[in-house]
């Protein structure tokens, strides 16, 4: 009898070595453990409800429903520090700036500044500013390592600087420089200059953001030709299928309207031109900074505002000749569709 029940355990031992062994038992175990703590962690203990509200100035999480605290003095994982302002924030913050497509190695690497002072403000000696200048030389080589890096340093910078001369926003040079990347990744440099095909992301990235600057104001800040930029730019948007619609003349009337320094009226008035227009297709073949220029040039005849030709066309870049024929087309196309064409037709006289 006792040699029966020392066998039954045995092999219940056994048995319960192999359960133990086996990791997808244990797996399973811990899964269905897991989710039971997640169960009980969301649902509160008193009514059942999932509506749970974490407060983080106290350190709870109260039921929404019943009002039962269901935990209390968690972990506040936030610095030990508080600010009250931006530059308090930013003089307190001990980590660093956040990767961006700006710069060729995304900001990852060390950046040795140019001032030859130490920690506390104080100028260095003539050995350690040799030494520091070592180390700049010594780091520049590292941070460009080989020619992909060298030319991808170069073209940002000519993005940045393009994009701070036509006052563009930083998430148009984030894009820029993005669609410049995949430029250099599918190999579209060899036989173009940096340049051309810089000048042809910033101009896409300008688009795409719906904040369009004219082929004349990007080629006048470029460095190259405007025939190159013009091709580049046809080529990169071939070759990466971007995917950009055509400039809409109202887009511009804002930038032109600030630079003209024309009053609220007048600038809504010309976006009624504008639509009116392409409601009468007036726009199709025409340029889009044209038909911005006359629309502000006719919506300052409407509303009785001292706008001259000349005027217009120095602050937009567009001939007089090309601001009367654009002119003369959205009355016509107002006189037929507008309800105030008595307006425009004063206007003409």
């Amino acid at each position: 009898m006792s040699d029966a029940l020392h066998a039954r355990t045995r092999d219940d031992e056994r048995e319960w070595r192999d359960h133990d062994s086996d990791p997808g038992n244990a797996t399973q175990t811990e899964t269905a453990e897991r989710s039971d703590e997640s169960e009980a962690e969301l649902q509160c203990p008193e009514c059942g409800s999932t509506d749970l509200v974490t407060d983080s100035e106290r350190g709870e999480t109260v039921c929404d429903d019943c009002g039962l605290v269901v935990d209390e003095d968690s972990i506040d994982r936030g610095p030990e520090w508080r600010a009250f302002d931006s530059a308090e924030r930013d003089q307190k913050s001990r980590v660093g700036a956040p990767t961006t497509n700006l710069m060729h190695d995304k900001g990852l690497s060390t950046n040795i500044g140019w001032q030859n002072k130490d920690a506390y403000g104080n100028s260095l000696s003539s050995n350690q500013r040799q030494k520091m200048q070592r180390l700049r030389t010594w780091n520049e080589r590292f941070r460009t390592r080989d020619s992909k890096e060298r030319n991808l340093k170069q073209a940002l910078g000519e993005i940045d600087r393009m994009a701070s001369a036509l006052g563009l926003p930083e998430n148009v040079r984030e894009t820029a420089s993005v669609i410049y990347r995949r430029a250099l990744d599918e190999d579209l440099l060899p036989g173009r200059s940096i340049e051309g095909i810089a000048t042809a992301s910033l101009h896409a990235a300008a688009r795409m953001a719906q904040v369009p600057r004219s082929i004349d104001e990007v080629a006048r800040v470029s460095r190259v030709e405007e025939d190159e930029f013009e091709r580049a730019y046809r080529y990169v948007v071939r070759e990466l299928s971007l995917e950009i619609q055509p400039a809409d003349p109202e887009e511009y009337v804002p930038r032109f309207a600030s630079d003209l320094e024309v009053p609220k009226e007048t600038e809504r008035t010309a976006r009624e031109l504008l639509e009116n227009a392409k409601r009468e297709n007036v726009h199709s073949g025409k340029s889009p900074v044209g038909l911005a220029a006359a629309a502000l040039y006719a919506s300052a005849q409407l509303t009785n505002e001292d706008l001259t030709q000349a005027d217009v066309s120095k602050a937009t870049d567009i001939s007089e000749v090309t601001i009367r024929n654009r002119y003369q087309e959205l009355l016509e196309a107002w006189d037929l569709d507008s309800p105030h064409g008595g307006r425009s037709r004063r206007a003409q006289t």
